[in-house]
């Protein structure tokens, strides 16, 4: 049998696989994007070339320079990122757990080992072969030692082999030689200098025709062309000590012997555990036996009434239950676990009606402490759930709320990160399929499905409570999470009412204005050309009409919103383009797409989130309502086809300058307090004191550039940002800034202590306790790191905003329930209650929206509201 040795340059490898792969965190936040590409490449070329011996080499530490003119060149190696540097322990213990062999030696370089080890390989009859990402390594190929180098190409993957005839083919010179020609050239990548002025193809050229860089500056006059010649001459030295940096030891002492090297069983319990924290689904396909079993609930139809009583009897005697519900058209299908791997499957036949089903889950509810979903606000109607059942726990609300940056919080996440089993996803299970039914049947998978959320429903009520109350978040979660859910449902039940002829009016208005917008945009270019093409726009701003402050790029000059504002003010042309963009973009969102959302009722029945934005705040989607353009009065004008039932008036009310209060509370700034103690007007008041003029002298100018001043601080505006805002230079930005820190000294400490608690302890907290982790701030790219601290100076004050409104939303939708009145609670939007009044009810429900907004909060400053009534949303905002 052949003897193969197969050598992985660990770095090289795991540095390849860092940037071949988007940015990838487990659920602790450990990065793993480079992990599981090293393991990907290992796996491809184990495969390829089966092996009979393997073993990885990695840089034990810094490595004793031969010459101490290298400490200048391969000691300023740029940094390796935080976010591989902590994957490379992590690799490491992946691989021995997989027993496969390191190679590591103190004072030697990874090269230096790979060198040696295919050295004493070939002499021993192995035929040998070296996977790494660097070229260097060429030097090591022979007719039995093949050098493997995977890379992108054209979008996908290719590996480049060379054994010795190969790199001659490819540079001209032996092996060896590549050594000389490397040392002319130089490799930035590996801080070898080489001789300025020379590259590959004269490098190549020299060696060829002189086989050694001695041999070249020996007949240095034969050199040519005559720059390399001069060059060479001059630099001499560093070509000569750069051919050391790069030449690799074949002597190193290695204490791997070949039987440690031989490759055993790499699929252990052991790496299985490993890799399971990982949550590396795709790898640990490859294990089987008893480490790869995949983990199953055991699945009981249940299609007999009496079987059926007899399960719901005992279940309402349990502790805890985890429900899955599903409807498919006339048909209820429920899974049932109450403990254990068990799980009861019933569907809609015979004597279990729907009635029956969804009959026995509302009893569970009322009977069992804790009964457990994964989306519990689709069925609080059938379930006929309150504000007031305490047994309700959603367990992706509650896992959203462990970790709000994830995008999904379904049974195979909420499983993996809080039972420590990996499960297969929907998706996985579904193929390319959609649903779980197929006519109106469920298919196999959809079984499958249904147990794992009713097992994993079950199961993991125990670890998110305690996981909640070790965050401080379980009076959160029960007190203003639960609640809002039930005011979120009642309000998408409710719907809004739409005037289908109104919209249609409010369309044939904006077609009139864009069309209108066309002509002047066509006149002030000269020419007719596709408005809606970046391309073609981009050419006739900057080309055709060379108008400043074009940004070629790649595809053409960028035309994005940022670039025209800035010469928004030079060019009438941009204010029209921007209007244009605005109106189209409104006609096919509102006009258009708001017709698809009318219901039977007339009203547009939206999708409100809980569990999208990182802050708590509340989206809104299917139609997204928040979203309403504020600046143009065309977009402020959907709000017109928004009418009230007949009877009814709308109420609105909008908290005013929610956050700066809440900054006010936060920073104990005495200043700002005391302004809005004093119901002074908090813009003129900034004003006053940024602009150095009485306060009753501030012009409408300096209090909009106060105001951008207030609310940017709260966002954490860098001066460069305000600068833009306000079309003023970065110095009077700054200045700004500087003078709004001295008038309110607190905000600024209150700030800077934000970003250190949050560097400090990876998250920052609101008022109530809801956390926001910030990843970023650990980051080693300066962007990402600058963008962490402004999430953390804003998480914590936005984040606090929200949970009082949904406390004001909460306590305003139960007081007008327990009333029993007929006005409904129908929109949250950001700080703004809407609500359906009925006529004669209109003076209470005032009442109760001045009430309960205003005590939502126990803050050191009144909590302050407007109030407007109209017979449209419009006229009511």
């Amino acid at each position: 049998m052949e003897k193969k040795l197969m050598l992985i340059d660990g770095h090289s490898i795991l540095n390849r696989a860092f940037y071949a792969l988007p940015d990838m965190t487990n659920s602790q936040g450990l990065h793993t994007n480079a992990i599981l590409g090293f393991l990907n490449i290992m796996f491809k070329f184990l495969d390829e070339e089966k092996p009979t011996h393997f073993a990885v080499a990695f840089d034990l530490k810094a490595p004793t320079f031969r010459h101490e003119m290298f400490k200048e060149y391969k000691g300023t190696r740029k940094p390796m990122p935080e976010e591989l540097r902590e994957q490379v322990p992590v690799i490491k213990d992946v691989l021995k757990a997989m027993d496969i062999p390191l190679m590591m030696e103190e004072g030697y370089e990874a090269d230096d080992l790979l060198g040696t080890m295919s050295v004493v390989g070939e002499k021993e009859g192995y035929q040998v072969r070296i996977i790494s990402g660097d070229r260097d390594l060429l030097q090591l190929a022979t007719e039995n030692v093949q050098i493997r180098i995977p890379k992108t190409k054209g979008g996908g993957n290719v590996v480049e082999d060379y054994f010795a005839k190969d790199v001659m083919e490819a540079y001209g010179v032996t092996p060896k030689e590549f050594i000389d020609m490397k040392a002319l050239m130089g490799d930035a990548s590996d801080n070898i200098p080489g001789i300025p002025g020379i590259g590959e193809k004269t490098a190549a050229k020299i060696i060829k025709e002189f086989k050694s860089i001695e041999n070249a500056h020996e007949h240095i006059e034969d050199v040519m062309p005559k720059r390399a010649k001069n060059k060479l001459e001059e630099f001499y030295d560093q070509g000569v000590l750069s051919k050391e940096l790069a030449t690799i030891k074949l002597d190193c002492p290695i204490e791997l012997s070949f039987e440690d090297a031989k490759i055993n069983d790499i699929f252990t319990g052991e790496a299985y555990q490993l890799l399971k924290k990982l949550e590396f689904k795709s790898v640990l396909k490859k294990f089987e036996g008893e480490h790869g079993e995949e983990f199953s609930v055991d699945i009981r139809k249940v299609s007999n009434l009496d079987e059926a009583d007899q399960i719901f009897t005992k279940a309402k005697k349990s502790q805890a239950a985890g429900l899955a519900l599903y409807h498919e058209q006339d048909s209820t299908f429920l899974g049932l676990c109450t403990g254990g791997t068990e799980v009861f499957l019933f569907q809609t036949e015979g004597f279990l009606t729907d009635e029956y089903l969804m009959g026995q889950a509302g009893e569970l509810y009322r009977l069992v402490p804790e009964v457990s979903m994964m989306d519990v606000k689709e069925f609080l109607n059938e379930l006929s759930l309150s504000e007031e059942d305490r047994s309700i726990f959603d367990a992706a609300l509650a896992a959203y709320l462990l970790n709000p940056l994830k995008s999904t919080y379904e049974y195979d996440d909420i499983s993996r990160d809080y039972l420590g089993v990996l499960l297969p996803s929907k998706k996985e299970l579904l193929d390319k399929r959609k649903s779980i039914f197929e006519q109106g049947e469920l298919i196999p998978e959809g079984e499958q499905i249904i147990g794992y959320e009713a097992y994993v429903a079950c199961a993991c009520v125990e670890p998110l409570k305690k996981k909640l109350k070790e965050t401080g978040m379980l009076s959160l979660y029960e007190e203003i999470e639960i609640p809002t859910m039930v005011a979120l449902h009642d309000m998408e039940v409710r719907g809004i009412h739409v005037d289908r002829q109104a919209l249609k009016q409010y369309g044939d208005q904006l077609v009139g204005r864009i069309e209108e917008l066309k002509d002047l945009i066509y006149k002030e270019a000269g020419e007719e050309f596709n408005i809606n093409s970046p391309k073609q726009l981009g050419v006739v701003l900057f080309e055709h009409m060379k108008l400043e402050g074009g940004k070629k790029t790649k595809t053409g000059y960028s035309t994005s919103v940022d670039v025209l504002e800035k010469i928004e003010h030079l060019y009438p042309i941009i204010s029209y383009i921007l209007e244009y963009r605005q109106l189209t973009k409104l006609k096919s969102t509102y006009a258009d797409g708001l017709a698809n959302y009318i219901g039977e009722d007339e009203r547009i029945h939206g999708k409100f989130n809980q569990t999208i934005t990182a802050t708590g705040r509340i989206s809104s989607t299917e139609p997204n309502l928040q979203n309403i353009p504020a600046r143009v009065e065309l977009g402020r004008a959907i709000r017109k086809v928004f009418l009230p039932e007949e009877g009814y008036t709308f109420v609105d009310a909008d908290y005013s300058q929610i956050e700066l209060r809440v900054l006010a509370h936060l920073s104990g700034d005495e200043n700002l307090i005391h302004a809005y103690e004093m119901e002074q007007d908090i813009h003129a008041r900034t004003a006053s004191e940024v602009f150095g003029v009485p306060i009753d002298q501030v012009t409408s100018i300096q209090r909009r550039d106060a105001k951008a001043v207030n609310f940017g601080i709260v966002y954490g505006l860098s001066a460069f940002g305000l600068s833009q805002d306000l079309k003023i230079t970065r110095k009077q930005a700054q200045e700004y800034i500087d003078k709004y820190f001295e008038t309110y000294p607190k905000v600024k400490e209150y700030l800077n202590r934000e970003v250190e608690k949050g560097k400090e302890e990876g998250f920052v907290t609101t008022m109530f306790q809801r956390i926001r982790p910030i990843p970023e701030l650990k980051s080693s790219n300066f962007m990402q790191r600058n963008f962490g601290e402004r999430v953390a100076m804003n998480s914590p004050i936005q984040g606090t905003a929200a949970d009082i409104i949904k406390i004001a939303m909460i306590r305003v939708n139960m007081e007008l329930k327990k009333r029993k009145l007929k006005s409904r609670l129908i929109l949250q939007i950001h700080d703004e209650l809407l609500i359906e009044a009925y006529d004669s009810e209109v003076e209470e429900v005032k009442e109760i929206l001045t009430k309960e907004m205003m005590s939502a909060a126990k803050l050191s400053v009144p909590l302050s509201i407007d109030i407007h009534t109209g017979s449209s949303w419009y006229e009511a905002k």
